[in-house]
């Protein structure tokens, strides 16, 4: 059995106005309307982690991001990136706005 035959299709009605962000937003990822409406779905249905559920949305200092690429986050160390891929500001403010395992993402507020 393939993967084709695992598959459920069904038939989905779109204004046309969310279809063009959906296709906006696919076109910007590099995929198909209904490979972005899968990928979607697919994160709204996965399990949350602990770094989901306690440590997205919490704001950082800049002073509080060492040099070394770690943070300091509810007694637990974590990679880091900014968003922008800028240089820290050790006087601004960042919100963590993902994480996948150990590593998190800033950005800047």
């Amino acid at each position: 059995m393939t993967n084709k035959d695992q598959e459920k299709r069904f038939l989905l009605r779109l204004n046309q106005k969310l279809y063009e962000k959906l296709q906006s937003e696919a076109d910007d990822q590099g995929r198909s309307v209904n490979a972005h409406i899968v990928n979607i779905l697919d994160k709204k249905n996965a399990p949350a982690t602990f770094e989901k559920r306690q440590i997205i949305g919490k704001v950082i200092s800049g002073a509080d991001l060492s040099d070394n690429g770690l943070v300091l986050v509810t007694g637990i160390y974590y990679r880091y990136l900014l968003d922008d891929n800028g240089n820290v500001d050790a006087g601004g403010q960042y919100a963590i706005i993902e994480a996948n395992g150990n590593i998190l993402t800033l950005r800047k507020i």
